[in-house]
């Protein structure tokens, strides 16, 4: 159980309807994925330190290298698995 700034508890239901990220019972192993990576590469957008790391390391202008990162934000682990139906089989 976690708490917020005041103090008071917080159960899990609600952390998961304020965090998307979090998850549910039912989430795919690619959704989950997915949301991992952004959540990664968000990190590494918004902190300046990792972010000119990843550009001095790959040679490239910090602007590119975010660029590359938000581009890569939209379908971090490739386009979604296509869902098969339950009638068939």
């Amino acid at each position: 159980m976690a708490s917020n700034p005041g103090g008071l508890p917080i159960s899990t239901d609600q952390l998961k309807a304020r965090y998307i990220g979090t998850g549910h019972a039912d989430i795919s192993k690619h959704e989950w994925a997915t949301n991992q990576h952004r959540d990664t590469l968000a990190s590494h957008v918004g902190h300046y330190d990792q972010l000119s790391y990843y550009a001095v390391a790959q040679n490239e202008s910090i602007g590119r290298v975010r660029s590359q990162m938000l581009e890569k934000m939209l379908q971090p682990c490739g386009p979604p698995p296509k869902k098969q139906d339950a009638s068939i089989g």
